[in-house]
């Protein structure tokens, strides 16, 4: 039977720890997101986009919650469920390069001009009750989920949402 010397032994720990660690990957951050509202039924206000001035976010009767609502840069796994009852909804990731102004948005189509906005991703329209998942790569900044669906936008639905450095 052969005897490994100490320092040999040392040697090979290091080596082992060293390989181990080279196949680590960074797990790609989990957000649950919710798609809600109060029903087709509501009549829905306007006048409720992001930046609007004077807005009044208790008049909103759809939305979107993010949990959580920060995370560190790098790959992003977003789970999304439509929780309507009765109306199509969907998710688009929108980079804000000046968080204080809103994003461009076409009044005759009651919606944001997506090209024009950051558009990173989204998880396309959801049926009611319907999931969907987006994996994107983000870095450090603010970004707002929105739903574009026509209309959805402008009655309150977005969520501000910070990627860390």
């Amino acid at each position: 039977m052969k005897t490994v010397s100490m320092s040999a032994a040392i040697g090979l720990a290091v080596a082992m720890l060293m390989a181990g660690s080279a196949g680590v990957v960074q797990a790609a951050s989990l957000v649950e997101v919710s798609l809600w509202d109060k029903g087709a039924s509501t009549e829905m206000p306007m006048g409720l986009a992001y930046a609007t001035p004077g807005i009044d976010l208790s008049k909103v009767t759809m939305g979107i919650k993010a949990s959580p609502g920060a995370v560190k840069a790098g790959e992003v796994t977003f789970n999304v469920k439509n929780d309507s009852k009765d109306t199509v909804h969907e998710m688009i990731v929108m980079y804000l390069a000046d968080p204080s102004k809103p994003l461009p948005y076409v009044e005759a189509e009651n919606r944001v001009d997506e090209d024009k906005a950051g558009d990173k991703g989204e998880v396309s329209e959801l049926d009611p009750g319907k999931s969907g998942t987006l994996t994107v790569e983000l870095q450090a900044g603010k970004y707002l989920l929105i739903c574009n669906v026509p209309g959805h936008y402008g009655a309150g639905m977005w969520v501000e949402f910070t990627v860390d450095p």
